[in-house]
C-alpha cells in the first residue's frame, strides 16, 4: 500500500529582476517565456533534497510537486506521521523562498489493492494550516489515477471524450471526403486513446473492450459502413493497430528508449539487462534480454513497467 501526495505551490517568486508596468520587480519569472519553466526548476531544486531527507520520493513538474512513498498496512500511522513532518518542512521552505502553498489544489491519495481498500485511512492530513481529506482519485498530467489502480476513471473519461468528438464528426461527415475524416479521427480521437496508454498495460478485459469500442465506431465513420459490417479488413487498410497492440507498441518503444539512453532517467532503474556472460557460445549472449523480477501480486505487480517489459 502506498500514498501519493500532490503539493501544488503557486505565486512563483525566484530572485529575478525585470520591468512590469513601469515598476521594478525584484522577483518573479515571466509567464509564457521559454526559460520560465527551467528557471522555476532551478529555483525549486532544493525541494528535492528536503523531501528525500524524510525518506520520501519527490517528483517535480514545473509548479507541481508530488511526494509519494509506500508502507505496509500495519505501518500506516508511522508513515502518516512522517508524511506530516515532510509537509510541514515543505511549507516552511515555501514560506522562506517567497512562494505560497495552494492548499485548495493539494490532494492526498491512498492507493492499495481492492482487497485492502477497507483498511485505507480516512482521516484528513494537515497541509498549510488546513485539513485535506483523502480522495478516491486524482488527475496527474492528464492521467486519472484511482485509489485501486484499476484505471476505471481514466478509461471512462477517455471514452467519453472520444465519443463526444465522434458525435460532432458524424454531423459533418457528409461534407468531407474520407481522407479528411480519417485525418480528423487520427488527430482528435486516436491521440486521446494513445495518450499515456503505457499505464494501461494489463488492463482488465472489460475496460479494454470499452477502449476498443471507440476504434470500432471510428472506422465505420470514415468509410460510412453499416454497424453490422466487419472492420478487420478496414483496420488493416488503415494500418491501425487495435488498442491492446497499441499499448504493447508503446511499451516496446519505451523499452527501446531506455536501453539506448533516450528515456527519462527515472525509467532506467526499472529495467535490468540479464547477465548472460556465461553463455559465450550461444547467440543469446550478445542479446539485450531483460531480467524480469518476480512479483508477489499477480493483479497489480504484473502491471508494473519493470514486469510488463517481458512481453
Amino acid at each position: 500500500m502506498f500514498q501519493v501526495l500532490l503539493v501544488r505551490p503557486y505565486s512563483v517568486c525566484p530572485p529575478w529582476t525585470h520591468k512590469f508596468c513601469g515598476r521594478s520587480l525584484l522577483c518573479g519569472v515571466p509567464q509564457g517565456s521559454v526559460l520560465g519553466p527551467v528557471l522555476f526548476v532551478l529555483y525549486t531544486v532544493d525541494l528535492i533534497v528536503l523531501i528525500e531527507c524524510h525518506s520520501l520520493s519527490p517528483h517535480l513538474y514545473p509548479d507541481d510537486t508530488q511526494v509519494y512513498g509506500s508502507c505496509s498496512p500495519s505501518s500506516v500511522s508511522i508513515f502518516s506521521a512522517k508524511l506530516i513532518q515532510c509537509i510541514d518542512a515543505i511549507a516552511g521552505w515555501i514560506s522562506l523562498n517567497r512562494l505560497q502553498l495552494n492548499s485548495d489544489k493539494t490532494e492526498v491519495l491512498w492507493c492499495s489493492t481492492s482487497r485492502h481498500q477497507s483498511q485505507l485511512p480516512r482521516t484528513p492530513l494537515p497541509v498549510g494550516g488546513t485539513s485535506v481529506d483523502p480522495v478516491r482519485g486524482v488527475r496527474d498530467l492528464g492521467i486519472h489515477i484511482d485509489c485501486d489502480l484499476v484505471m476505471c476513471s481514466h478509461v471512462q473519461k477517455t471514452t467519453s471524450a472520444c465519443f463526444a468528438v465522434l458525435r460532432q464528426l458524424r454531423q459533418i461527415r457528409h461534407l468531407l471526403p474520407p481522407s479528411t475524416v480519417q485525418t480528423l479521427v487520427v488527430s482528435l480521437v486516436l491521440n486521446k486513446l494513445d495518450f499515456g496508454n503505457a499505464v494501461l498495460v494489463g488492463l482488465p478485459a472489460y475496460l479494454m473492450r470499452r477502449l476498443q469500442s471507440v476504434q470500432n465506431v471510428s472506422t465505420p465513420l470514415i468509410y460510412r459502413l453499416h454497424r453490422s459490417d466487419h472492420i478487420s479488413d478496414t483496420l488493416v487498410s488503415l494500418h491501425w493497430l487495435r488498442v491492446p497492440e497499441r499499448i504493447e507498441y508503446k511499451i516496446a518503444v519505451l523499452v527501446y528508449e531506455v536501453l539506448n539512453g533516450l528515456a527519462p532517467r527515472y525509467l532506467g532503474p526499472l529495467t535490468h539487462v540479464a547477465d548472460l556472460s556465461g553463455r559465450h557460445t550461444l547467440r543469446s549472449a550478445s542479446s539485450n534480454c531483460l531480467h524480469i523480477l518476480p512479483v508477489r501480486l499477480s493483479t497489480v505487480g504484473t502491471r508494473a513497467f519493470s514486469v510488463a517489459v517481458k512481453d
